[in-house]
């Protein structure tokens, strides 16, 4: 009964682990749709394409048909059908003359929070102290509650350029050419979801998203937008009731690659991995365009699709105090973040109302954070970075860095315009740059080498061989031999598998890997991804249940003798380097609650090893 015990505790983390995997559905295999993509391959003639066609519509009872007038090229055909004839298809002698036979799963626009008007905006709860104008302000008149913009340094970047030269896709509902874009330069766009040239927004969530890159500024009127020089391209895929299939948004961005967009936009995602759409992905950024994606709003432990794609810029949302919105997704496929408003404070710019007519309207969401990462991406090319992954290093190099950031809520980090468009301005990294990055992300503070980084290698490291130096100490007064389940102990109490914290996988869950990567005083702390330890797992209470239970077994007792030795250790380091306790704070009284749990946890060892030696 001791050794199962034993054994349970001792692969608590690898059972977590397997458990969480096998029975997690990941994203990839959901999503919704109602028809179904048949992408026959360029090899294959007309004729027989149009056979099988005729084939497919006789034994199925449909009709194929093309999704747009640009996917007879691409030879896409769409035909109605479920999961039962999806199958029925994917094993047909049909495959053979195609690509893919894949869902056309439908993605939304990322829903935003309740909206928030104008008059709310204005009311006498805001605090009109908050901001003074400086001598480059723009002089529209709601600039000074687009707390967003102030956030990312976007005047010290317009110092620099203002986006000209640079086209923007924005992939949504269709965008409205609203009073405050009138002086918005624009290129021709599509409208894909009723085939024709224009692509006029009727849901308001589309000019909404691009008003913030581009709002027309400095015209008395309205509001700013991140890079106001720069040409939208309005691509509509998304219907009035903000839904839209992979089929179109993949000839959007098909379609804004071969028209010379830089950039793209998309403020929308879902559910279900298509082929098809990541190879209109992989094409865009063949053709030099930087791609930018909302990471969704489900407040889930990873981004939705089109984020999550590879050569897709992920983003997730913070509110105007900092921290990350309650509702943004976070984890795996999070690249950078940037404002998307909490209740605290939405996202003000001009989109439609029900009615189609302009109105200045608060939304909160990751749909309105990705369009300011697209519109500073905008002002990196113009500054004449020109290649897609240099943008993106550019992006990240500049950000503001988030040092407790255990879930990756940010990426790497806080979207900021100024230092991005200086770095890109350069040409290269600096010294004065490199200085600043290192200052910036916490380098030459040397704590950072302690508890900062993706992985806190010297205090774990520490820990390991501080459990280990009282082992031997102990050793000395009460001989034993070293064995497998001493050593397991001695680093399941100490460090964990603390390498493994930092692992995100897309569709598999994150907490295996944390339990996996936490030792037995930060397992009370590791899913919630806080740096503050829980009081009950660090303290002597767990190495003296781990003591009565196991110490008359043979060999379980020496996995609990070492699991006490690296509690010990572990809180000593914990106490010197980051004291931080729930409920103790993070100072004196922090620290002395460490140090009397880490004496009391070597007293119970040498208690256990005494006992031992005179039984023996």
């Amino acid at each position: 009964m001791r050794k199962l015990i034993l054994l349970c505790l001792f692969f608590i983390g690898l059972v977590s682990a397997v458990f969480g995997f096998l029975n997690f559905q990941g994203l990839a295999a959901k999503g919704e749709f109602q028809t179904i993509l048949l992408d026959f391959r360029e090899d294959i003639p007309a004729e027989v394409i149009k056979q099988d066609l005729q084939a497919i519509a006789q034994q199925y009872n449909v009709t194929p048909q093309l999704d747009n007038k640009f996917s007879e090229s691409d030879h896409v055909y769409i035909i109605k059908g479920d999961r039962q004839r999806l199958q029925a298809l994917q094993k047909s002698a049909f495959a053979k003359a195609t690509e893919i036979i894949e869902p056309n799963y439908i993605y939304h626009l990322t829903p935003p929070a309740k909206p928030v008007w104008l008059g709310e905006i204005l009311s006498p709860q805001q605090d009109e102290q908050k901001y003074t104008p400086s001598l480059t302000a723009p002089n529209d008149e709601y600039y000074s509650k687009q707390w967003n913009l102030h956030k990312i340094g976007i005047e010290g970047a317009w110092s620099q350029t203002k986006g000209s030269g640079v086209t923007v896709a924005v992939i949504d509902t269709g965008i409205t050419k609203v009073l405050d874009l009138q002086q918005t330069k624009f290129v021709q766009g599509y409208d894909f979801v009723n085939d024709r040239e224009t692509a006029t927004d009727d849901n308001g969530h589309g000019t909404h998203v691009a008003g913030t890159v581009a709002q027309s500024t400095n015209n008395k009127y309205g509001v700013a937008g991140v890079a106001y020089e720069a040409s939208l391209m309005p691509l509509k895929v998304l219907s009035a009731y903000g839904g839209g299939t992979v089929a179109d948004i993949a000839e959007a961005i098909k379609f804004a690659a071969d028209k010379g967009a830089d950039v793209i936009n998309m403020s929308l995602g879902g559910g279900g991995e298509s082929q098809l759409l990541k190879q209109a992905i992989d094409y865009a950024h063949n053709k030099g365009v930087v791609i930018i994606g909302a990471a969704g709003n489900e407040n889930a432990n990873s981004a939705s699709y089109p984020a999550r794609y590879p050569h897709v810029i992920g983003v997730s949302a913070f509110g105007p105090d900092g921290e990350k919105a309650p509702y943004s997704n976070f984890g795996a496929g999070v690249d950078i973040s940037a404002p998307g408003g909490t209740d605290a404070g939405a996202i003000l710019q001009e989109t439609i109302n029900e009615q189609g007519e302009g109105v200045f309207l608060g939304l909160q969401g990751t749909s309105m954070a990705a369009p300011h990462v697209a519109g500073v991406a905008a002002l990196i090319k113009a500054s004449g970075v020109k290649e897609p992954d240099e943008i993106f290093n550019v992006l990240k190099q500049s950000a503001r860095a988030i040092q407790d950031d255990g879930l990756n809520y940010y990426g790497a980090g806080q979207l900021n315009a100024e230092a991005a468009v200086k770095l890109a301005a350069n040409g290269q990294i600096s010294f004065q740059d490199f200085f600043r990055w290192l200052r910036d992300n916490g380098y030459l503070n040397p704590r950072f080498w302690f508890d900062g980084g993706a992985v806190a290698l010297i205090p774990k490291i520490l820990m390991v061989l501080g459990s280990y130096l009282l082992a031997w100490f102990l050793r000395v007064y009460f001989p034993f031999t070293w064995s497998w389940s001493l050593s397991s102990g001695l680093i399941f109490g100490s460090s964990g598998l603390f390498f493994l914290k930092g692992i995100y996988i897309f569709d598999l869950p994150q907490w295996p890997f944390r339990i996996l990567g936490s030792s037995i005083p930060e397992l009370g702390n590791s899913l919630q991804g806080t740096d503050a330890l829980n009081p009950i797992f660090a303290s002597v209470l767990i190495p003296i249940v781990l003591i009565a239970l196991l110490l008359g077994h043979p060999t379980g007792k020496w996995f609990a003798v070492g699991s006490t030795l690296g509690v010990a250790a572990c809180l000593t380091v914990s106490a010197v380097i980051d004291p931080a306790v729930w409920g103790l704070g993070n100072d004196n009284l922090a620290r002395i609650f460490l140090i009397t749990n880490a004496l009391l946890c070597y007293g119970l060892a040498r208690l256990a090893l005494k006992n031992e030696e005179q039984t023996a």
